[in-house]
């Protein structure tokens, strides 16, 4: 059987790819276009997906390792903290200069009913959330998100992981079909949450 991409390239950097789950189901998600990136198919096998998986994938292309690791695939990575804390902790042992990323929806202490910032800290440095929109009615037509409050959420996940000391970015994505966003207010919003702002302009291959 062919081993799941847990790791691929892409830009130079290396993401971690530990599953298919997300709780929302954006109408712009590349994984309903195409079934790879940049070669690497992310559609996993099993959800039973380990960290010593994932780390022994990492050894494979260790001279590779760049400056910055991404956990980033197919779906929601803090639906599998457990093993981003085991991955990091790896990672920040082996290779103390390297940053660690989480490209997330902002919605973890909703799913697990707790703050979990704090137990991230010393792992990972850098959260990129998707804010999605500058209301809940835009977020939910553009997120689809399948729990109640995903939007509040959001907004406390951003503003929390800026005051636990996380370089925390904003997001937006901007120009898919008629799906628009009023990237104004959504700035003001980060501004008024502490982080820094970002806008991904959709593009068909997804990065």
């Amino acid at each position: 059987m062919t081993e799941d991409n847990l790791v691929y390239l892409l830009d130079g950097k290396v993401y971690i790819n530990l599953t298919n789950s997300c709780t929302n189901n954006c109408v712009f998600c590349i994984r309903d276009i195409k079934d790879d990136v940049v070669g690497a198919n992310l559609f996993l096998s099993s959800e039973n997906v380990k960290a010593e998986d994932v780390i022994a994938q990492l050894e494979k292309i260790h001279e590779k390792l760049s400056s910055e690791i991404i956990f980033c695939g197919y779906g929601e990575p803090m639906l599998k903290l457990d093993i981003i804390k085991e991955v990091a902790k790896y990672i920040k042992e082996k290779y103390p200069n390297t940053i660690i990323r989480i490209n997330t929806n902002g919605q973890a202490n909703l799913v697990y009913k707790r703050n979990v910032l704090p137990e991230l800290k010393g792992l990972i440095d850098k959260f990129s959330i998707s804010l999605n929109g500058e209301n809940e009615e835009v977020y939910n037509r553009i997120s689809l998100p399948k729990i109640e409050g995903a939007y509040t959420a959001v907004k406390d996940f951003i503003k929390e992981a800026v005051k636990e000391g996380f370089d925390t970015t904003a997001t937006i994505v901007t120009g898919y079909k008629n799906y628009n966003v009023d990237m104004q207010k959504c700035i003001e919003i980060t501004k008024d949450l502490g982080a820094k702002f970002r806008e991904r302009p959709w593009i068909e291959n997804g990065y």
